[in-house]
């Protein structure tokens, strides 16, 4: 049984035939499966974002209503105080006394902000860039061999 067709055992002892197909219905079909795959990749992403996205938005709320809470707190602790201070010094005294604190304070941490800020500009993924360049660069030299 002779033919021109070469017939081999794959790795699941199944019988194959190799050389039927010429190569640009493969690179085509091979085309298509990775279209298919990328697509799919991507559909399963945005499920995955989405619930990601729904459960940033509970956590989110949580938070703000935590910080919300939060803030009466300290104007709680700020009356506090007013009142303690008010006990020896007048009632005026003790609040401009923890005004001024207080002011001292938010001058402190922004300019400690302001700093953090401008070490983080530029607002852009540098290291992300050079990855991606070097990906390109990568891609454009292995397909000039």
């Amino acid at each position: 049984m002779a033919t021109t067709e070469q017939r081999y055992a794959g790795p699941d002892h199944s019988t194959r035939v190799s050389g039927s197909e010429p190569v640009g219905e493969l690179v085509q079909r091979a085309s298509q499966q990775l279209t298919e795959l990328v697509r799919g990749e991507l559909q399963l992403a945005q499920a995955e974002m989405k619930e990601k996205g729904k459960r940033y938005g509970k956590g989110g709320g949580l938070f703000g209503g935590a910080g919300l809470v939060g803030f009466l707190m300290l104007q709680s602790l700020v009356a506090t105080l007013i009142a303690a201070l008010a006990v020896p010094l007048p009632v005026w005294v003790a609040a401009l006394i923890v005004t001024a604190v207080l002011g001292v304070i938010a001058g402190v941490m922004a300019l400690v902000g302001k700093k953090q800020v401008s070490k983080a500009s530029p607002a852009k993924p540098e290291q992300t860039i050079e990855n991606v360049k070097a990906d390109v660069a990568e891609i454009k030299g292995s397909a000039h061999r």
